[in-house]
């Protein structure tokens, strides 16, 4: 599977749990963790649950499962890792906090909506 497929895949799950400000990094010439980060949040601890899961289940409908998952015991933030796409959903107050998009702003942001159409 591309990675194109599995940032569509994700983004409208996101987006299908009511996921906010979903964002979408190309970080594969800054690093060598991923190729691409997904970060978008809820506003409770249950959304953020609603929505990770609901990314898991349609990447596994298409044949993917995550390398590994952490976070959901507290679901603050929870991390879905498929390799070369990261995918980090976290609760809005946690997301302020982190601010990962401010620590990976050398990558190159591509527009959510590309993926939702």
């Amino acid at each position: 599977m591309t990675d194109e497929n599995i940032l569509k895949i994700a983004v409208k799950a996101i987006d299908s749990k009511l996921g906010e400000n979903i964002k979408v990094i190309k970080i594969d010439e800054l690093t060598i963790i991923a190729d691409y980060f997904i970060i978008a949040n809820g506003n409770s601890n249950t959304q953020v649950k609603a929505i990770a899961d609901e990314v898991e289940f349609k990447l596994s409908e298409a044949g993917l499962e995550p390398h590994r998952t952490e976070g959901y015991q507290g679901a603050s933030w929870i991390v879905l890792d498929y390799v070369d796409v990261v995918i980090h959903i976290f609760h809005k107050d946690t997301r302020d906090f982190y601010d990962l998009e401010r620590l990976w702003q050398d990558g190159t942001e591509i527009p959510a909506e590309d993926f939702l159409k």
